[in-house]
């Protein structure tokens, strides 16, 4: 009859996983943007009260294609074109709204280009919750 050994003890893994979470600490630091603190004097504005409307100088699309200034229907990207001084041409802003066809909104982009806009800028909702 054989006797069998006592089962040797497994040792536990635990500096193996200490090593492998130090690393995934160092690595996270290293990858992850760290922030210079606010001071603790300064108090952030609230958005989510503002009113909302479209800045005064931007062309507004609407989702059916018409294209309106301060409230007056235009004719084309030309027209709005013609009312900028060469300063407002470097950049020109426009609020499409939310339903117009993505090939539309290039089709503005690209005639108002044509009509000598150096830069289109789109002026956009962003949810602060």
């Amino acid at each position: 009859m054989r006797i069998k050994p006592p089962a040797a003890a497994q040792k536990e893994p635990t500096i193996a996983l200490i090593n492998i979470v130090f690393l995934m600490l160092i690595f996270f630091m290293i990858a992850g943007t760290l922030a210079v603190p606010l001071d603790k004097d300064v108090t952030l504005i609230e958005a989510k009260n503002l009113e909302r409307r479209e800045p005064p100088d931007a062309l507004v699309v609407h989702a059916d294609g018409r294209l309106t200034l301060r409230g007056e229907v235009l004719a084309d990207a030309a027209a709005y074109a013609a009312v900028l001084s060469d300063d407002e041409r470097e950049a020109v802003r426009i609020v499409p709204d939310r339903d117009l066809p993505a090939r539309d909104l290039v089709k503005l982009g690209n005639a108002l280009r044509a009509a000598g806009a150096k830069r289109v800028l789109l002026v956009s909702e962003r949810a602060l919750q």
